[in-house]
């Protein structure tokens, strides 16, 4: 994250440096490297105002915010404007995510009774289930299983849209299926 600070008509000084990068390492958790952050300060007579820039690889956030305190409230209130933004923006874009894998990408599981396929009869099946095949990463679909009741969780890995399968293994590891079609 690279990070550009600014002063008009005010000293810009280490400890406020060192105050918005730790602020703005907030984003982080919201927003994708590469991302390059101008946050411009200035005081006129009794007001200071803080403006904050963040320019990300899906877009711009940007918000100014004044306040009758110093600097650092200032720096707070448009950096919590920021977050909203940056937070409401990465919703939009899971959410995005998601609704792309419930447009019918579905997958049926059949269940065969053992001795209907040791007996040399023809299979039967004995449960029927359709499982929702939704864009996730790895680890999402390793959250994912821990709450499946069929030992495995079908997904599309949201970085290559490759159909994967992860099950839980008896020796309690995870093994991950990733057919080349």
């Amino acid at each position: 994250m690279k990070i550009e600070t600014i002063g008009r008509n005010v000293a810009v000084d280490d400890r406020l440096r060192a105050y918005v990068e730790r602020k703005v390492g907030r984003l982080k958790k919201f927003l994708d490297e590469p991302t390059e952050v101008r946050v411009t300060f200035w005081a006129t007579r009794h007001r200071h105002s803080a403006e904050l820039h963040v320019a990300h690889r899906t877009g711009v956030l940007q918000a100014t915010e004044e306040t009758d305190g110093n600097l650092r409230e200032a720096m707070d209130r448009v950096l919590e404007v920021i977050l909203e933004q940056a937070r409401r923006a990465h919703e939009k874009l899971v959410d995005k995510r998601r609704r792309e894998g419930r447009n019918g990408h579905r997958w049926p599981v059949s269940v065969l009774e053992p001795e209907s396929v040791r007996s040399g009869g023809s299979p039967e099946v004995v449960a029927t289930a359709d499982l929702t095949i939704k864009p996730m990463t790895i680890e999402e679909a390793a959250l994912a299983l821990e709450t499946s009741e069929y030992g495995f969780v079908v997904f599309r890995d949201a970085g290559s849209d490759k159909l994967n399968v992860l099950y839980k293994r008896k020796d309690d590891n995870y093994g991950l299926i990733a057919p080349e079609i």
